[in-house]
């Protein structure tokens, strides 16, 4: 079938329809020609006479015939053939009546309606095709996101009001923490100012509700004093001490440790895929990176507990160093930041050892205030 009922897709045959050039004596038609070329149905019998299919025509130049897939039983021989013969006869009607509207559209900025997809989560889908760019997750993950709340895998426009996109943004800010919620709401918001523009909506209807962010908790860090102590104090599970190290060393996120293997680990380097943003990463390995996971092996790289049971341990392993602070394990990405800055490293070096394609977010979440600078800033000023 060249038109799908149930979607309401175009097959690209019907597509060029819409961009097809009539030509007559080699010279190309006005857009005033186009509009009014008529569509014609014509149809042919088959071999063995039992059918009858049908054609669309809008000249007698090649190329200016199209079958239509759609055929009609020649002699019914029940209620079934003749029930069919009378949806195919409609199908055909309203197919004819798409491409003449298509053809008066074209060129203008009016969309048939006939072209909108009924599921608006086709639409968000095909946004998030056209405009995703390589190292940035956010218009996927909204698409994603909004799957997710709604709990379904179809939703009509009709269906998407102002009230549901409150709801949408309230849903962000209950799950996720920092900037997120904003990112992927105005995301969100983008989708649907390009659906107004294609004439699923009047007005976009997210146009007034407001991206907000969500403050995340104060994540501690491990001075390099604290450093030193951490990794002076006996841990009940040296597997959580070597992979805690080694996080302290690059930066890597629990999700990452958990699934590196051998293979990753270089001469003096770790090369990875990111788990979280799919993006390649190479590491530098400290002497003593390289040291605390010893000869090479096969398979993975470290054994840990559950994220959970893992956590327990290096709980009792920071309390047992006599480090008054609540470590998780995303605060030895925070602390090789702030360390690297402290000693003066560029922010592009630390955010390319990070896995971040900008300096956004080492400028924006992993500053500290420095009392050390602050004094010597305050020296600075008139006596």
């Amino acid at each position: 079938m060249l038109f799908c009922l149930m979607t309401g897709h175009c097959s690209p045959l019907f597509s060029a329809f819409v961009r097809q050039k009539w030509h007559a004596n080699g010279e190309q038609f006005g857009e005033q020609n186009q509009l009014q070329m008529p569509v014609i149905i014509t149809k042919k019998t088959s071999r063995k006479k039992d059918k009858t299919w049908y054609y669309f025509e809008w000249g007698k130049d090649i190329g200016q015939r199209m079958a239509s897939g759609i055929f009609t039983y020649t002699r019914p021989l029940d209620q079934i053939q003749k029930n069919h013969n009378k949806e195919a006869l409609n199908i055909l009607a309203s197919k004819k009546s798409q491409m003449i509207l298509d053809a008066q559209a074209a060129g203008g900025s009016y969309i048939p309606l006939h072209r909108l997809k009924n599921n608006f989560l086709d639409f968000y889908a095909e946004f998030v095709k056209k405009n995703s760019r390589s190292g940035n997750r956010s218009i996927a993950a909204s698409h994603a996101a909004f799957k997710d709340f709604l709990g379904t895998n179809f939703i009509s426009a009709l269906d998407i009001d102002e009230n549901l996109c409150e709801r949408f943004r309230n849903y962000l800010l209950d799950k996720f923490n920092g900037e997120t919620p904003a990112d992927y709401f105005m995301r969100f918001r983008r989708m649907l100012k390009a659906a107004k523009k294609q004439g699923y909506f009047k007005e976009n209807p997210a146009e007034d509700v407001k991206a907000k962010s969500k403050p995340s908790a104060k994540k501690e860090i491990l001075e390099a004093d604290e450093y030193r102590q951490l990794m002076g104090t006996f841990c009940s599970n040296y597997e959580v001490k070597k992979a805690a190290i080694f996080s302290l060393y690059t930066g890597f996120r629990w999700c990452d440790i958990i699934s590196l293997d051998w293979n990753s680990i270089k001469e003096s380097s770790v090369c990875i895929i990111q788990q979280k943003t799919k993006v390649q990463l190479e590491v530098p390995l400290h002497k003593l990176a390289l040291e605390i996971i010893g000869e090479r092996k096969k398979g993975m790289v470290f054994h840990l507990p559950t994220h959970t049971g893992t956590q327990k341990v290096l709980d009792k392993w920071v309390e047992d160093a006599k480090i008054n602070k609540r470590i998780t394990w995303h605060c030895f990405r925070h602390s090789i930041s702030v360390l690297l800055q402290d000693e003066g490293t560029d922010a592009a070096t630390v955010a390319g050892m990070l896995g971040h394609t900008t300096t956004k977010y080492v400028h924006k979440t992993y500053q500290r205030y420095k009392l050390k600078s602050a004094a010597k800033a305050i020296e600075k000023l008139p006596h």
